[in-house]
């Protein structure tokens, strides 16, 4: 028989393995605008274009991108979407959403504005070029949820323009 200061260091050992197993939820990253899996600079994997309703997507190879170390993320965008869902365990997440003004129309602020909803975390008045400081610069909205009925779901509305994102993070906390 295991004496007790024994069962201690045996049940200390195992329960951080036991609560790694537990927590199947995965990190997913969606590249917005591309047909293919994407290798950013850092060497993260990326799956192509999914996940969203309805819009277009448009590739703009090439273009330099500041205010990222990853500009790859920066150079494919969907627009005009409505929406973007995808199953996942409940739980909390920190879902990234990544964002360049890369539309050689769009000359100031004001000229592109749409809100998202994430998860009932409702961004009004977005202007990419605002919360980036100008066209060809990078930007990273990071919105803590809680996911209770098995799937993120975020919805896109036009106000000025149509909204555009680069990519989407899905981070477990």
């Amino acid at each position: 028989m295991k004496t007790p200061a024994a069962l201690l260091t045996l049940l200390a050992l195992a329960l951080p393995a036991c609560l790694a197993a537990a927590d199947d939820r995965p990190t997913v990253r969606v590249k917005a605008g591309v047909t293919a899996p994407l290798k950013d600079e850092a060497g993260v994997a990326w799956l192509a274009d999914t996940g969203f309703s309805g819009g277009e997507t448009i590739e703009r190879p090439g273009i330099a991108i500041a205010n990222t170390k990853t500009p790859s993320l920066y150079r494919a965008e969907r627009y005009s979407m409505s929406g973007f869902t995808w199953k996942l365990p409940n739980g909390k997440y920190v879902v990234k959403l990544h964002f360049a003004e890369t539309y050689e129309g769009i000359y100031g602020p004001g000229e592109r504005v749409f809100g998202f909803n994430v998860e009932g975390r409702e961004f009004k008045d977005f202007d990419v070029w605002v919360k980036s400081g100008g066209a060809l610069r990078a930007h990273v909205e990071a919105v803590e949820v809680e996911i209770k009925d098995g799937q993120l779901d975020i919805s896109f509305t036009h106000q000025v323009e149509n909204p555009e994102i680069n990519a989407i993070e899905i981070l477990p906390l």
